[in-house]
């Protein structure tokens, strides 16, 4: 297993210390209690049907998507469906073989061929080939963004030049143009083909950011640049200040959901990686508390084969950090020194 901690946070331990069963004092749940990828009430069921091979469940869920233009949802779905289908393809290829198109299983079928070419050392020329896939998901309905964004993960992919980029995302933006999945999607794009460049990134996040609503996920899209900056190891620094204008946005957003809520569940984990690495523990720990017992495995897998277990072990370092920066007690270092513990970001 990789180290942890080595690799998370500039201050990680040298040996993993037993952690206490509860929280109380600070308000979080117990380490058992913590549930990583947790499915909302819906996709959960869709999910068990799958699993005994059925697929009705999973066409309902994403055709409702559809019919009330839920993109958000519909592509958390998308994403989730085809991981479970990697492993368990029946109920899938049995969809397909009933709707061949079917625009919800032409979507999950586009979705889990480019996954699946991601993973492979001949990535870029197995990609190729997953085009016409991508092309018949987003002609099957010619409102839904998800299609486009899966074909601007295909474009990073397959190292595809500015000029095309450019027309996949303002076809993307014509359908959405608040949709957080497509901007991700755009700001990975960049970051890969700007490969250093943090602050054009930033700036591409900020311009972003500042033309969303204030309750848009794309407020959000800051801290995935500051992510991106904080875990490279190459490109000039970025100024402290933008690092923390990042993510007093997230926070913003943040509370304008309730605490224990799933769906910004995603947002709040990265969140709290950047608190953490900014050093800012007392927000960092008060993000764990809006997280509760939902845990992602964007990002702790970026750094450990065990996703959960990297997040109780962040968390509890935050707990310590925290309760050390308490007023009257000595402060913790702040790792803005050095933002040690970077890895290459080519997360997909």
């Amino acid at each position: 297993m990789v180290d942890t901690m080595a690799l998370l946070l500039p201050f990680g331990r040298a040996s993993r210390t037993p952690r206490t069963v509860d929280h109380p004092a600070v308000g979080l749940p117990a380490d058992a209690e913590v549930i990583l990828d947790a499915p909302d009430d819906h996709l959960g069921p869709a999910l068990v049907a799958a699993g005994q091979g059925a697929y009705e469940p999973a066409a309902e869920l994403l055709g409702a998507t559809r019919l009330r233009a839920g993109w958000e949802y519909r592509d958390g779905y998308v994403l989730r469906l085809a991981a479970f289908a990697r492993s368990r393809p029946e109920w899938l290829q049995a969809w397909c073989a009933a709707a061949p198109h079917d625009p919800d299983a032409l979507l999950v079928k586009a979705q889990l061929a480019v996954d699946h070419a991601w993973r492979s050392p001949a990535r870029a020329e197995l990609l190729r080939g997953v085009s016409p896939l991508i092309t018949a998901a987003a002609r099957a309905d010619d409102r839904d963004p998800v299609p486009w964004r899966i074909a601007l993960d295909h474009a990073r992919g397959s190292r595809a030049g500015h000029t095309y980029f450019g027309e996949l995302w303002e076809a993307a933006l014509r359908r959405a143009p608040l949709h957080y999945g497509c901007h991700v999607a755009a700001l990975r794009y960049l970051a890969s083909s700007w490969h250093g460049s943090h602050r054009e990134c930033f700036d591409f996040a900020d311009r972003a950011a500042q033309d969303a609503p204030a309750d848009s996920l794309v407020q959000a899209l800051p801290t995935r640049a500051a992510f991106a900056y904080l875990t490279d190891g190459c490109g000039p620094g970025v100024p402290p200040e933008r690092l923390d204008a990042a993510a007093d946005r997230a926070i913003a957003l943040s509370a304008r959901f309730p605490a224990g809520d799933l769906w910004p569940a995603g947002m709040r984990n990265k969140l709290t990686y950047v608190l953490a690495q900014l050093g800012r523990w007392e927000d960092a720990l008060e993000q764990l508390r809006l997280i509760g017992p939902y845990a992602t495995s964007f990002p702790w897998s970026r750094f450990s084969d065990d996703p959960l277990g990297g997040f109780l072990e962040v968390r509890d370092e935050i707990r310590v950090r925290a309760a050390a920066a308490a007023p009257g007690r000595a402060p913790a270092d702040d790792p803005r020194s050095g933002l040690a513990g970077r890895v290459h970001s080519g997360d997909h």
